[in-house]
């Protein structure tokens, strides 16, 4: 009887492995090969998952997000405001060895995912899913006179955004301390604070 096979898990696992290898060697020893050893297969065995080495280059940014989204939902569990928003962006910002590793895939993944064709039926792999987590938590500073009534939340969200991007490749070419990344974030916030 033939093996039953839960195809998005195998998916997973050979993103899973590609993270790996990039985390421990770097991107540059990023290939079907090394993701295959990596998970102790043949390499034509990938094929059966994906269409190509470019598919599980997706699928390796696409995890990315979806583990930080996962952090970010146990993080956050509970809080609202500026507590909120803390422990989010504590969750993107390479403040720790693991966003400070992930950090360094995910700056190497952006190159590579640039000039790779869009996939007509995909989102873009590493788009800000939590943006919609910071609009909220922002408003309910605002609600809560955290914030200041006129705080141009829409603004704020999207420098916020923009530094998550930013301070992960600032961590990559001249690594910082955590208190060096977290002050960006204060330096955002404190004119608006109430």
């Amino acid at each position: 009887m033939p093996r039953i096979v839960d195809h998005d898990e195998r998916r997973r696992q050979i993103a899973e492995a590609l993270l790996a290898v990039a985390a421990r060697d770097g991107h540059e020893s990023v290939s079907s090969r090394a993701v295959a050893k990596e998970l102790g297969v043949a390499t034509g065995s990938l094929w059966h998952y994906f269409d190509g080495f470019d598919d599980v280059v997706r699928a390796a940014a696409a995890e990315v997000t979806r583990r930080t989204d996962q952090r970010i939902a146990e993080a956050t569990a509970g809080l609202r405001g500026l507590a909120r928003l803390d422990a989010l962006m504590r969750e993107v910002l390479p403040v720790d060895e693991r966003t400070r590793t992930e950090a360094h895939v995910v700056v190497g993944f952006w190159g590579r995912l640039a000039t790779l064709a869009p996939a007509p039926d995909a989102a873009s792999p590493t788009l800000a899913t939590w943006q919609d987590s910071i609009c909220e938590a922002l408003q309910e500073a605002v609600d809560d006179g955290e914030l200041r009534p006129q705080t141009p939340t829409a603004a704020v969200m999207a420098l916020l955004r923009s530094i998550t991007y930013g301070q992960q490749i600032v961590e990559v070419t001249e690594p910082q301390p955590a208190a060096a990344h977290l002050a960006v974030l204060d330096g955002i916030l404190a004119p608006w604070r109430a």
